[in-house]
């Protein structure tokens, strides 16, 4: 991918075939990437970057400031994210089986059969978070596909380093990550909203989002919510 310096900014730049530009920050770090049309000569795209450059410096302050989520060691007393709430591990040796399970409102048990390897906590906390996420992510699909009007061959939840969603649509395949397990519901239901949308625009032009205030008019808060919520020490996008 290309990239291009402005005033002490890395930008990379996306050659595709649209017609406007869209500059978009990401966090964690404010990872900065513009999208322009394949026409678009440097010039052109070194202005429309200075013109957003006060925009651009209120992005990139907002992720300097928020808070982030440390790698896990998955030890009894560490702070662990479920659908928007904190709570507390308890990691329970000797048990008979294998488990994960919520106590109460504050905490998370780790059952682990004896001579677990240790490695084998994170295997169980992510296949943990797979399956609540499905069971959360299925009736939104159903609700917003009778809304929206729109029909989808496949989701499924991945693993994924550089967006909350995607959506093939040619495939009519939808893929959401599975970082959105320790978010709230709201969160989780912008960006089915957002993915099912696609299938009518592509692209994220004024087309799109018309369709998304027509749908969901509070996604813009939605979307703000969800990049100030503790994040993870990876690159995120829509």
């Amino acid at each position: 991918m290309q990239q291009i310096n402005v005033a002490d900014y890395t930008i990379d730049v996306e050659k595709k075939d649209i017609k406007n530009l869209h500059l978009a920050v990401y966090p964690p770090h404010g990872r900065i990437r513009i999208a322009v049309p394949k026409e678009l000569d440097d010039e052109s795209i070194r202005l429309h970057i200075v013109s957003k450059l006060s925009w651009l410096k209120k992005q990139i302050a907002k992720f300097e400031t928020a808070e982030r989520l440390s790698n896990k060691d998955y030890i009894t007393g560490e702070s662990h994210y479920l659908e928007g709430k904190r709570y507390l591990l308890d990691v329970i040796s000797g048990a008979n089986i294998h488990r994960i399970r919520l106590r109460g409102k504050t905490h998370i048990e780790l059952h682990e059969k004896p001579g677990t390897p240790h490695a084998h906590r994170h295997i169980m906390f992510q296949e943990w978070y797979r399956i609540r996420l499905k069971v959360r992510v299925q009736p939104l699909m159903d609700k917003w596909q009778e809304i929206i009007g729109v029909q989808i061959n496949e989701w499924t939840v991945k693993q994924m380093k550089t967006k909350w969603g995607t959506c093939n649509t040619k495939a009519k395949r939808i893929w959401i990550n599975l970082e959105l397990a320790k978010k709230p519901d709201d969160c989780l239901e912008y960006i089915v909203v957002h993915e099912l949308v696609h299938l009518i625009e592509k692209h994220h032009n004024e087309r799109f989002k018309a369709l998304m205030d027509k749908y969901l008019p509070d996604w813009r808060q939605r979307k703000e919510k969800l990049n100030k919520l503790p994040l993870s020490y990876e690159e995120w996008g829509e």
